[in-house]
Order: C-alpha cells, then structure tokens, then sequence
C-alpha cells in the first residue's frame, strides 16, 4: 500500500488520482486559453486566480495558459483570420491575468525567454503598430521595454544601456521617418552596445531592412515575435 494524499490507497488508484488531477489542470489550461482567445478577462483572471490557489507552477500557467492562448492568436493574425480588435482584446485579458501572476513568477524565479525595448523613431507620433508588437512579445514570454514615440537615436542608446535589452525594435509608419531608422541603427552600432536590431511598420520592406543594416525585419505584430525569437536563437 501506498500513501496517496491523505490516506493509504493501492498503487494503481494512486496512479489514477494523480491523472485525475493532472487532467483537471490540463483542462482549466485549456480553458485558459480560451479565455484569453475571446478576451474575456474576467474568466482569465478567476482561472488564473485559481490555479495558483491549487498550486500550480506559474510557469505552467504562464506557458500552456496565457501563452498558448495569445500564440493561436498569433497564428490566426499572420493568416489574416483576426484582426487588430481581436489580438487588442486578448491581450488585455492575458494583460489583466499577468498582473496576478507576475508576482508569482518572480516568487518562482521564472525568467523572461528574452528581454526587448521597443520605440517608435524620431519624428514619428505613430504607436499602434508598436503598441500591438508589444503585446504580442509579450505574450509570447518576452519582458519589454516601450519606450514611447518620436524617440532619438540618442535615447534608444541610452535606453538600451540602461535596460540591458537584448533586442531593440524600431517602428515607423512615415515614409518621411523612415531615414531615422537609418540613424537610429548606425548610432546604435557605433555605441558599441551588443545588441540586435529589428525594424517594421507600414512603408518597411526586407530590402529597406537590408539596406540600412538592420538585423531583421518583421511585415506585422505576429510576425515580430518570430523574428525576435529567430534573432536571440531561441
């Protein structure tokens, strides 16, 4: 006989309680994840509560939650299923759950799979594009730094300085801006700071991207998370 939480059962109903709870979890995951896919953040935020009431880790809450339900949403915005409403709506549901979660995960020394700053370059006021790559690193487990709009070369710099990001994103949805990102790269590479580089917004292309010597180019918010991820090598 064997102890299986508070009393003597046989081996296999032992084997089969701890399926049992297993799946329950599995299940309030999954239902997780729906919740952040419809956005519906008060269920996001009474699951979540409840999980880490019954112990489970924070990282699994965070990565087969939160994070596979902001991933499917991922997924369907690259295949132009949903849309800006929709990704906005989930990320504010798994944005409302992160802030019971954070301290648990900090309890539980879970690490960020990366660390990025995001800005929108001097001479632009534009933040939508940015504020929507935002959200999608992240979701995708990303710490990040957004430090605003119309920002110089000069504070990317000292931003990333003091950060200690490891991959900086640079958003510009004027075509008149997009010489800054030019600057805002070669300040960078001159500083000498060991970090990668990513650009996007409406006028970008891969070749602009290449041109000015950019690490990396993403077409839209989903697709930043791939290219980060791609750049980090994670």
């Amino acid at each position: 006989m064997l102890t299986c939480g508070n009393g003597s059962v046989s081996n296999e109903n032992c084997k089969l309680n701890h399926l049992f709870k297993r799946c329950v979890k599995m299940a309030d995951m999954e239902a997780l994840s729906q919740a952040v896919i419809k956005g519906d953040q008060k269920t996001a935020v009474e699951i979540t509560q409840a999980a880490i009431d019954e112990g489970m880790a924070p990282k699994a809450i965070l990565e087969e939650g939160l994070i596979g339900g902001m991933n499917y949403i991922g997924v369907r915005f690259k295949a132009n299923e949903v849309y800006i409403p929709e990704v906005l709506i989930a990320a504010r549901a798994m944005k409302m759950a992160m802030e019971i979660l954070e301290p648990k995960l900090a309890e539980a020394g879970v690490e960020p799979v990366g660390k990025a700053m995001i800005g929108t370059v001097q001479g632009d006021l534009h933040d939508i594009g940015k504020n929507l790559v935002i959200m999608m690193l992240k979701g995708a487990g990303f710490e990040v730094i957004d430090v605003g709009v119309d920002v110089s070369a000069e504070k990317f710099v000292e931003k990333a300085k003091e950060s200690g990001a490891q991959i900086v994103g640079l958003s510009a949805l004027l075509t008149t801006t997009m010489p800054a990102m030019e600057t805002t790269i070669k300040t960078i590479k001159d500083s000498g700071i060991d970090i990668k580089t990513m650009i996007g917004g409406a006028p970008i292309t891969q070749a602009y991207a290449d041109k000015i010597g950019a690490d990396g180019y993403s077409a839209d918010a989903a697709s930043a998370v791939d290219t980060a991820k791609s750049l980090l090598g994670i």
